[in-house]
This record gives C-alpha cells, structure tokens and sequence, in this order.
C-alpha cells in the first residue's frame, strides 16, 4: 500500500531565482515549494505525496480554493497535485513535526495518524455497479511506486535491464480465476455480474471466463473509453488492455517475457479483434538507468506522445525488470510525465 504521508528529512533547501517569499526544498526525489525560512536542510518533516487526501482541518483550509475535492464515498477534502510556482515544479506538502512525536523514526508511514488518504477519483456511472466484496487477499492490488521514492534505484539496477511500457490514463480492471471461481473488480472492488456493468461486458466480450479455465490468473489492465477520466484516448465505447498478469499459484507477477507468452497462448485461436491486448510496449528492453543517469532525464523520457493515440500525450511510463525474479516476482516501478501531471484538470 502506497505510504502518503511519511517522515523524512529534506535533503537540501534552495533559493528560487526572483522569489523573496517561497525557496525550494528537496526531499528523496521529490521537490516543494515552501514558504522562505519555514525549514531547512537536514530537518525532520512530515512529507504528504501528490495525490494524498487530505481531511478538513482549519491548518488545510489554505488549500480550499485550489485542491477542494469530494471523493466516490461522499468524503470532502483536499487533494494534492503537482504545481507550478515561480518556474517550479512542486509536488505535495510539507509539515512540521507538531502533531507527531518528534523522535518517530524517518521513513514511518503516519498516513493513518494524521487521517490521510488516496484521492479516488469518483468512480464513472458505466463502472458502477453492487459491490460484493474486496479483492481477494491473494491477488496484489495494483499499485506501482514512484521513482522519486526509490532513487537508490539509479544505482542498484544500474545494469538491469527493464521493459518499458506505456501508462495508460483509465480505470484499474482485473479479472480472475481461482479455483473454479471468476471474479471481476476495479481497483479494490468485486463487482457482481451484470449486463449493464462495464468491467462485466469487457470480461464478456473477451469470453474471459472460458478462456480462463484451468488458469489460477489474474489479468489486470486499465480500462479506457466512453465515461473514463474524459476519454482521452477519444474511443468508441470502452477498452481493455493487459498491463500485468498474477499468478495465484505461486503468489508473483510474471515477468515480461512470461506474460508475453501467456497472452500468446490465451489468444491462441481467438479472431483478431478479440485478442486480449497489452498497453502499448515502449521498448521491450532497455538499461533505463544507463541510458538515465538522473531523476530529470528519466522524467523526461516518461513524457512523450501515447502509443494509441498520437494527438495525446501519455501519462507516464512503467518499468518491470526484465531478468530479476523476487518473492512477488520482478522489480519495477513507474515514473510519471510532469507534463502530463501539470496539464491534468481534475
């Protein structure tokens, strides 16, 4: 689970050129503007990340006019996104240690402690559906981690060589296999079947269940089209596309490789225009970090146009290792365009 809100302590502290009033400072991979003499280089903060919820409080209420948000569930609050301020990109929130022991360890998650959440963005009307439960414990929820938190990266996969796929802006879909049992979820969700449910008739269209049949998998895509995050991608109706595969078996993600295989003999037999597909591939294998050498190249190689639509630009990109096997699988990781995160409306 993604750690929001964690304790960490600013790198350095720098002048921003025609500023009086804010600086710059820099924590791990990441870069905020704070108000001038507020921190300095060495300190304990607390560090709230792009994207993080943040709960109405008299302290947030600066934040009313440019992150009010009201989540799926009816919840209000404030969501953090990546700005722009004097010429610099900012992402996220720091904070004073005030509400939080002072001796808490760096890198602890206080998320829970100081009532921060994941924005969702409200889920689209042909998603929704009656929910009969979460995802099943043995199937890991997508969720891949940022660069900016995983800078060590640079050098212990300097040599590593990875696969570099398109991040498609939708809705996270998995459908599942265990033992005799389908399921089909969002994000977190199961959802029951029915006809009029997206994610159902995607599973349907793609006769995923027969074809799952004797395979403890999960396939888990982004869903895109009509009614999601505005269409960018500017289809008719709505898509799927494979962007990993679990094996529940063995409780790990196929590398690359394997899921090109397994996709191969998933397709085998099935008329072209109902092969499952992956997002668009990139590169099949790359030394990122040879051919990177720092966060702002690396950055500027997840921007670019998108793969199935040339008039949009992608969101970012995801890198699974192409060799490395772990406990769940492979390494990887996913680094989004600041572009694209600049341009983002909602």
């Amino acid at each position: 689970m993604r750690k929001l809100a964690t304790i960490r302590k600013i790198k350095e502290v720098r002048p921003i050129d025609g500023a009086d009033k804010i600086e710059l400072a820099l924590i791990d991979g990441w870069q905020v503007v704070i108000r001038k003499g507020e921190f300095k280089g060495g300190d304990k903060v607390v560090y709230l990340e792009v994207d993080s919820f943040l709960p109405i409080k008299p302290q947030y209420e600066f934040l009313r006019k440019s992150s009010y948000k009201v989540m799926a569930d009816g919840t209000e609050g404030f969501r953090l996104r990546t700005v722009k301020l004097r010429g610099q990109i900012s992402q996220g929130l720091l904070l004073p240690l005030s509400e939080i022991s002072a001796d808490t360890p760096i890198a602890t998650d206080v998320s829970d402690v100081l009532g921060i959440r994941k924005y969702e963005a409200p889920i689209p009307a042909c998603i929704s559906g009656e929910v009969t439960g979460k995802i099943p414990g043995q199937i890991r929820v997508t969720d891949q981690e940022r660069i900016q938190n995983l800078i060590e990266y640079f050098q212990t996969y300097s040599e590593e060589s990875f696969e570099a796929s398109e991040k498609l802006d939708g809705t996270s879909m998995t459908i599942y296999h265990a033992d005799g049992e389908l399921g089909v979820c969002g994000h977190h969700w199961v959802y029951a079947e029915s006809e009029k449910q997206t994610l159902w008739k995607i599973a349907r269209k793609f006769n995923i269940p027969d074809r799952l049949k004797g395979r403890n998998l999960a396939l888990q895509g982004e869903c895109i089209g009509e009614g999601i995050q505005k269409n960018h991608y500017k289809l008719t109706g709505q898509d799927w596309f494979i962007f990993d595969i679990w094996d529940i078996d063995s409780g790990r993600y196929l590398t690359p490789a394997e899921r090109v295989e397994t996709l191969k003999e998933l397709n085998t037999g099935v008329p072209e225009h109902l092969k499952i597909r992956a997002v668009p591939i990139i590169e099949e294998s790359i030394k990122i970090f040879e051919q990177c050498k720092d966060l702002s190249s690396l950055l500027e190689y997840a921007s670019g146009v998108s793969g199935l639509e040339k008039s949009v630009r992608r969101e970012g990109v995801v890198f699974k290792s192409c060799n490395i096997v772990i406990d769940s699988g492979i390494v990887s990781f996913k680094a989004i365009s600041n572009i694209f995160l600049l341009d983002e409306k909602e």
